[in-house]
């Protein structure tokens, strides 16, 4: 899994102009269900974080984020990416280079654990209670996920796309995109672990547009193109390119709907 993961850490500049943001709406419910004290400093651990696209928004908000990030490269563009962004944002940024399993946080310090897209990579045995041990009694746990679904405005694009990497990754699994009414599986992992009390599941449909060079951009981003020979992972890119140009007039849509997960840290007896 650790290797896996790493493979983002190739393109973070593609990855970062080709991974799509999240919805404003998503963190007001968030910060909504955290009900912090106005004024209160809310410091966050974010698992992660990638090139910064949920950390923008929470750093937008005022929290104090601790990024943790196993990507070395990952690491040093997101640091990058907010300096001299300080006036802009009202909230502080430090970033860690490790994996989550192996970074050592202080016990009950912090009033937010979030992750973006990034928790399935965590190893399951170690990513709730981890995350349990690190929040203050009634913290928050917070996990997005990114899921693509099956709707028409694709056009029927995402059949033939499978049959290309299907040819250049003989295997590669393609379960059926859920409907708009998805769970994901860390909702029933959350209620499973009684280590959280207060399990909501909230939606947000997201639907991107891309056209033939930011498809083929996102396509590069993907963890099973990294993990290709690059000149065989380049012909795969370009036979979908031309399946794009030649059979959707440049453009394509993915349909995805946002979800976040939020829990709240249990105590001794299951109380907040």
């Amino acid at each position: 899994m650790a290797d896996e993961r790493r493979g983002f850490d190739n393109v973070p500049e593609i990855y970062d102009r080709a991974r799509p943001s999240y919805p404003a709406a998503l963190f007001d419910d968030l910060l909504a269900y955290l009900d912090a004290p106005p004024g209160q400093l809310v410091r966050a651990v974010e698992i992660g974080p990638g090139t910064g696209k949920a950390t923008a928004s929470l750093l937008e908000r005022g929290i104090e984020v601790t990024a943790v990030e196993i990507g070395a490269q990952l690491a040093a563009f997101l640091r990058n990416k907010f300096v001299g962004l300080k006036p802009d944002l009202r909230g502080e940024l430090t970033v860690i280079n490790a994996a989550f399993e192996d970074v050592v946080l202080e016990p009950a310090s912090y009033d937010l654990v979030v992750s973006a897209t990034a928790f399935h990579w965590v190893d399951p045995a170690v990513r709730l209670h981890k995350s349990h041990d690190a929040l203050r009694p009634g913290g928050v746990i917070s996990i997005i996920e990114t899921n693509q679904i099956k709707a028409d405005v694709d056009r029927g694009f995402f059949g033939p796309l499978h049959q290309i990497i299907l040819k250049h990754r003989p295997g590669e699994l393609w379960d059926d995109p859920p409907g708009e009414d998805v769970t994901p599986a860390i909702y029933d992992e959350l209620l499973a672990s009684e280590l959280f009390v207060g399990v909501e599941l909230r939606r947000y449909r997201w639907d991107q547009t891309y056209s033939t060079a930011q498809y083929a951009d996102l396509t590069r981003s993907f963890g099973g193109t990294q993990a290709m020979d690059h000149g065989a992972a380049e012909a795969m890119v370009a036979e979908i390119s031309d399946l794009v140009d030649r059979g959707f007039g440049g453009s394509v849509t993915r349909p995805l709907v946002m979800t976040l997960v939020l829990g709240r840290k249990a105590g001794p007896a299951g109380d907040t």
